[in-house]
């Protein structure tokens, strides 16, 4: 069995969406051993940085929040699916010559894995993939971006799949793996009320079940 991390770190100098300094995270260090005897510190984190899960909440009014997400949705069998060849966004073609399947849990390797920095013009799921996803009944859809869209007025990527219950992860870091089936784990802390959650993803092969 091998295990790969396809989680990004998690530290005050990493990409952010936008390079936004107000999405950085902050490490305060809270105490210290010259005041006592451990060591402790406090994080400022938005909720979206990095590798992370959105809940429906965060763009549906009235949609569902990250702490009533069933975990078992998320220890699951997935397929990778190797789009480095798509230049700007992912639509219905490119998805189609790749035989999804329903149940299936669908994650996007594409360029975006070759960068270390925020890139403005990140490869994203446009509307037709969506609704391609959704029509095939996939579970899931992961992508190796901070966001599966590129601020599309309206959100229509982020709506078409959380209006049909399918998860999106995102923020993932494809580059050393290859495409193929594998188990995902990805669960999020149980944050009460809350429209997303940071994850550590790791990818199982062979697969678990």
């Amino acid at each position: 069995m091998k295990i790969w991390d396809i989680s990004m770190g998690i530290h005050p100098g990493m990409p952010v969406y936008k390079n936004r300094d107000e999405n950085r995270p902050v490490f305060t260090v809270a105490r210290d051993r010259a005041g006592g005897s451990a060591y402790e510190t406090r994080v400022t984190l938005n909720l979206h940085t990095g590798t992370h899960l959105d809940a429906p909440f965060h763009i549906l009014e009235g949609g569902s929040t990250i702490d009533v997400m069933d975990p078992g949705r998320l220890i699951t069998r997935c397929r990778v699916l190797d789009l480095s060849g798509a230049e700007d966004r992912i639509t219905r073609q490119d998805l189609e010559d790749h035989a999804v399947e329903a149940d299936d849990f669908i994650i996007l390797k594409t360029r975006n894995s070759k960068s270390d920095t925020f890139d403005y013009g990140f490869v994203f799921l446009d509307e037709s993939g969506a609704r391609y996803l959704r029509d095939r009944k996939v579970r899931g859809v992961g992508i190796d971006s901070l966001g599966i869209e590129r601020d599309q007025p309206g959100h229509p990527t982020h709506r078409i799949l959380m209006e049909a219950g399918i998860i999106i992860l995102e923020g993932l870091r494809l580059a050393h793996v290859s495409a193929g089936e594998y188990t995902l784990i990805a669960l999020p802390l149980k944050l009460e009320g809350l429209e997303a959650s940071p994850v550590r993803a790791v990818l199982v092969q062979p697969p678990l079940f």
